[in-house]
């Protein structure tokens, strides 16, 4: 499905918003460490958006079907072999952990949207190379994210990063359009092939948030309705940026 088109003003706005996204994160990361709770790191993000005027997106969101329980965090906060949604209780961090913090936020009626996976005090070497595989492989998928070049140009590069060096992607959860709403049109797959799907033009404004594994990619639901985990216990690591195509190439929204 294309992507509804954004005007120059809107783009602005998604950039106000991205940045708080961006400031949100710069304001937690130094809490990020072992000994605190994901419920505490909730409760700064929570303090946070509130002091800036922003509204919370992920809060009470039921996604589809409406009947499914609503989320209960301000944020996302995935560990070790939890890929994405995971809730941000009462559970301490330890040394050796990684977390993905995924931040959603609506500012002056635009939305927000970035994830960031941090290392918790000194993590194996395995868990290192998985984040920073995962973060090339954003990278990679911006860059291929060119006016004129199709869509699937984006999961072909993050792809081909993964695997080659011998993690897996997860296919079912991609990124998506964004504007005045989390979830617009557009889905955006982190698997190739190249060269299919709609041509990127100038306007066009989606998140790219590559869930590798260092494992299979095989995952299933958890009981509380929400937690994605590896099917095999492998780690799982994140990293999302909402971006904007423009005629010189992509902008990205989510960073300050």
């Amino acid at each position: 499905m294309a992507s509804q088109t954004k005007s120059v003003s809107d783009i602005a706005a998604l950039r106000a918003a991205g940045q708080l996204v961006a400031a949100t994160f710069a304001r937690i990361a130094d809490a990020i460490r072992p000994g605190v709770s994901l419920a505490e790191l909730d409760q700064l993000a929570s303090r946070y958006l509130q002091s800036r005027g922003a509204q919370p997106l992920y809060k009470g969101y039921r996604g589809k079907p409406p009947t499914h329980p609503p989320f209960p965090g301000v944020i996302c906060a995935s560990v070790n072999r939890e890929i994405c949604h995971g809730i941000p209780d009462g559970r301490v961090l330890a040394d050796g952990d990684i977390v993905a913090i995924d931040i959603g936020l609506k500012y002056k009626g635009f939305c927000g949207d970035a994830c960031v996976t941090y290392p918790v005090g000194a993590v194996r070497p395995r868990a290192g190379r998985l984040l920073k595989v995962t973060q090339e492989c954003l990278r990679l998928g911006i860059a291929a994210a060119q006016p004129g070049r199709r869509l699937t140009d984006i999961g072909a590069a993050i792809q081909a990063h993964a695997e080659a060096n011998s993690f897996s992607v997860v296919r079912e959860w991609g990124g998506h359009g964004i504007g005045r709403n989390l979830h617009e049109d557009l889905s955006v797959p982190h698997v190739g092939p190249a060269g299919q799907g709609p041509v990127l033009r100038p306007g066009m404004v989606f998140t790219i948030e590559p869930m590798i594994n260092a494992g299979r990619r095989e995952w299933k639901l958890l009981d509380d309705g929400w937690t994605v985990v590896t099917a095999d216990g492998s780690l799982s690591a994140q990293f999302e940026h909402t971006i904007a195509i423009t005629a010189d190439g992509p902008q990205i929204l989510s960073a300050l």
